[in-house]
């Protein structure tokens, strides 16, 4: 007998402004969704408006079984796509889901601020943990996936290597 995993959140990352288009269309093929929105005003040279922003642009939210509701989500729009953490898809827990309700709820002004260090391409670093641990870096790609590339210099060698944000630590000067 096989046990099916229960469903957990995943993030999906959505075209830029299709956040709700997309989670219209999720919904429609009954596929459960969070995209939390925060209120904020707009101003124009004429006039200000309040509106309703995702609390992070371009995420949304979905409660899925990984192996049975992959395609069924993937088909809805060629422009979404599962967030990934190396070879992980990133998971949210459910506690973390309804902390943010909670906060939605409170109805208090917010913004999202990402305390993570953000890797700039052509920074020095050095790799902090994993096989590379020690060893100084120099960034050449920073998305999704870390890439960096480590000079040998004696032998004029460089070795290019994927790497996880959490696995790099602070600027080597």
């Amino acid at each position: 007998m096989c046990i099916s995993k229960p469903d957990q959140w995943y993030v999906l990352y959505v075209k830029a402004r299709h956040e709700r288009k997309i989670e219209n269309l999720l919904k429609e093929n009954q596929i459960e969704t969070f995209l939390p929105l925060v209120k904020t005003v707009r101003e124009w040279s004429d006039r200000k408006k309040e509106i309703e922003m995702p609390l992070f642009p371009s995420y949304i939210f979905v409660k899925i079984n990984l192996k049975k509701d992959t395609h069924k989500v993937l088909s809805v729009k060629s422009y979404c796509f599962f967030i990934r953490f190396g070879e992980e898809f990133a998971k949210v827990h459910e506690y973390e889901i309804n902390s943010i309700k909670l906060l939605l709820n409170m109805n208090v002004p917010m913004k999202v601020e990402n305390y993570a260090p953000l890797l700039k391409v052509g920074e020095y670093r050095r790799i902090d943990k994993g096989a590379l641990k020690g060893l100084n870096c120099e960034i050449i790609k920073a998305d999704n996936e870390n890439k960096v590339v480590v000079r040998i210099d004696s032998i004029k060698q460089n070795i290019v290597a994927t790497v996880p944000s959490s696995c790099i630590s602070e600027v080597v000067a």
